[in-house]
């Protein structure tokens, strides 16, 4: 994983905490369960965002450094695809 895309991810992960924080004081004011629902919805969304963001980089990772070129072949951009579009 590059600084950039290292970086990318802890902001994305600081915007989830907050808005974590925003569901809880919710909550604690006694909003109604379908708003918090749909902001707790939302939240799992976002962090599914960061899971397929960070596995997809893992799987790249992993890969590039088994292939002698360094390159990833069609197949295994396929199958990155794949594992994607799972999560």
């Amino acid at each position: 994983m590059t600084d950039t895309e290292r970086h990318a991810i802890e902001a994305r992960l600081a915007r989830i905490e907050g808005h974590v924080h925003g569901v809880h004081r919710m909550a604690h004011e006694g909003r109604p369960y379908p708003q918090l629902v749909h902001q707790i919805v939302a939240i799992r969304s976002s962090l599914n965002s960061v899971l397929e963001a960070i596995v997809e980089d893992l799987v790249e990772e992993c890969l590039v450094s088994a292939s002698p070129s360094g390159r990833l072949p069609p197949a295994v951009e396929q199958l990155r695809a794949v594992v994607s579009s799972a999560l």
